[in-house]
């Protein structure tokens, strides 16, 4: 189901995949390529001038997080590992016009994820 979820939201436009520790961010922006071997989920081309490498034996759980903040709220994906330890984000940007305003189909794109994948997902 990781490889699923993972898929789907990297064929959505405009999702900004962010992976950050206390030393470095990497972001990396969709759609992008999705492909497994054996315990490594490879999100882009491996080729390419970025891509990820993810351990899927390392993800334990997924959460859809609709956080609110002073001028929007934002709409993301998250990937923990077992000690509920943020590995992966997949932030839905674009979500609004230049007046502020929510973007229906930007809306129905992750609403209709979460409703497939359930708002809490254990892998």
């Amino acid at each position: 189901m990781l490889l699923e979820l993972l898929s789907d939201i990297v064929k959505v436009d405009d999702v900004l995949l962010i992976v950050k520790n206390s030393g470095a961010v990497s972001e990396v922006r969709s759609p992008l390529s999705i492909k497994q071997k054996e315990k490594w989920i490879t999100i882009g081309e491996n080729d390419g001038p970025a891509h990820l490498h993810v351990n899927s034996e390392l993800i334990k759980s997924a959460e859809f997080v609709q956080e609110e903040k002073p001028e929007r709220t934002s709409f993301s994906v998250r990937f923990f590992d077992e000690n509920n330890e943020r590995i992966i984000a997949a932030f839905f940007t674009k979500m609004y016009d230049d007046s502020m305003q929510l973007i229906p189909e930007r809306k129905n794109i992750y609403d209709g994820l979460n409703q497939k994948f359930t708002s809490k997902i254990q892998f």
